[in-house]
């Protein structure tokens, strides 16, 4: 066959695949028939075909998908709805609060400004001194992770206190810059106090390793309540509170209601990390009934204003003292050679016991030395023995209940990697 035969040979077509089917299939859960199908690019297609819940109950359940984490309730530890409602109501008050609070400051720089101008100028005014506060705070960030609780509340007490200024400055116009330098600066530090307490808050909620959708839906919800909060602010500037006795009146209401929502929604938190206060309370709960707490059971019995408190049933331990001002010179050595292998310095004191931990101790070893100081305390007032004699034997009974109390602390929830000690001194030979 020659080459012009070949070019006139009809060409032979190519044999096409057949279409293809699309992947679909038809899922029924609770009273909702869901057709799934791929698309030609690998994109999953999901259709409601059949909705047979009543409309109350769509809504409803369309909230929590927007504005609760996937798979709520299982998905999240206990105490997460009380939190979220008094979050919910903390920033609603907040937001409410901030409108009164800016309208007065342009009442007093002798302006007459309508609640919605006051609400957007808020957004300027608040801005300047933020800046300030995060320098301010900067060096506080250890204190608010062993704490953070604590500088949660003390963040809107910080936020109401800028507030409660702004609101008076009327009352003296000759003094607004330093009123509302003041009340800016307050709120600014108040800004930084609660972003830098948001994560350790949060990571005690997560359960399934869904930080990142806890922290997603619990800004929805802070979105949300601030600007119906907004609104409610913008009505009361026009009516009750659009002069200053009404605002005198409103304003501390607002402000009680508001700090009552923090303190709830922190006591609904059950951190799990240890720091000298929930140590304590570990300790003192498995000497009395020889159970561990979980974080869960704890989150109420915490001391939010003054967590540095002693506590008898633990020993009375004081952490984090300067290692000179906790033991003479000349005693250091022996006390060290009495735990020889332990990450920490236990000084037994009439009122109370010191402990500090080595540099690099964790959580495992301020558990170790808080049952030892709390057996030796127990010892030495029972037997009337010697401090040496004490600690030794204290020693000796830590060791022999360490690892079923470690091993049950840890299937309870608690991270005991690290002791959050704050500022605390450390030492290292």
């Amino acid at each position: 066959m020659n080459l012009l035969e070949k070019i006139k040979m009809p060409k032979k077509k190519a044999n096409n695949p057949p279409p293809q089917v699309p992947v679909y299939w038809i899922e029924n859960s609770d009273s909702v028939s869901r057709h799934f199908q791929f698309e030609p690019d690998g994109q999953l297609l999901v259709k409601i075909v059949d909705d047979s819940r009543p409309v109350t109950r769509r809504i409803v359940e369309s909230f929590l998908n927007k504005f609760f984490p996937s798979g709520y309730p299982y998905s999240v530890n206990e105490g997460y709805l009380r939190y979220t409602q008094f979050r919910a109501l903390q920033h609603f008050t907040s937001a409410a609060l901030s409108v009164l609070s800016t309208q007065s400051l342009l009442f007093a720089a002798g302006l007459r400004p309508t609640p919605a101008q006051a609400t957007a100028v808020s957004w300027i005014l608040k801005d300047g001194m933020q800046h300030v506060g995060k320098l301010i705070c900067s060096n506080l960030g250890a204190r608010m992770d062993s704490e953070p609780k604590r500088w949660r509340i003390l963040a809107d007490v910080l936020y109401d206190l800028g507030t409660g200024l702004e609101v008076l400055s009327p009352l003296c116009p000759h003094l607004f810059l330093e009123m509302a330098g003041l009340g800016n600066f307050a709120k600014g530090m108040a800004v930084v106090a609660a972003r830098a307490t948001r994560l350790p808050i949060y990571s005690s909620f997560a359960r399934e390793g869904n930080l990142s959708d806890l922290f997603a839906k619990g800004e929805a919800i802070s979105t949300l309540f601030n600007v119906v909060g907004i609104g409610a602010g913008i009505q009361l500037a026009s009516t009750i509170c659009s002069t200053m006795q009404g605002k005198l009146v409103v304003g501390p209401l607002l402000s009680v209601l508001h700090i009552y929502s923090v303190c709830e929604e922190m006591r609904a938190a059950p951190v799990n990390t240890l720091n000298p206060q929930r140590t304590a309370m570990i300790v003192a709960d498995f000497l009395k009934t020889g159970k561990i707490s979980s974080p869960a059971d704890l989150r109420y019995g915490e001391d939010l204003l003054f967590p540095s408190r002693l506590i008898e049933e633990a020993g009375n331990v004081m952490v984090g003292r300067p290692l000179h001002k906790a033991v003479k010179p000349s005693k250091l050595h022996q006390i060290k050679r009495t735990f020889p292998e332990g990450k920490f310095i236990l000084h037994l004191r009439t009122r109370w016991t010191d402990m500090i931990l080595e540099h690099n101790a964790t959580g495992e070893d301020a558990l170790r030395g808080w049952l030892v100081a709390a057996y030796a305390a127990d010892i030495e007032k029972s037997f009337n023995l010697s401090t040496e004699i004490a600690l030794q034997d204290a020693y000796e009974r830590m060791n022999s209940v360490f690892s079923p109390f470690l091993s049950e602390l840890q299937s309870k929830g608690w991270h005991t990697d690290q002791f959050l000690d704050g500022t605390g001194c450390r030492f290292s030979f």
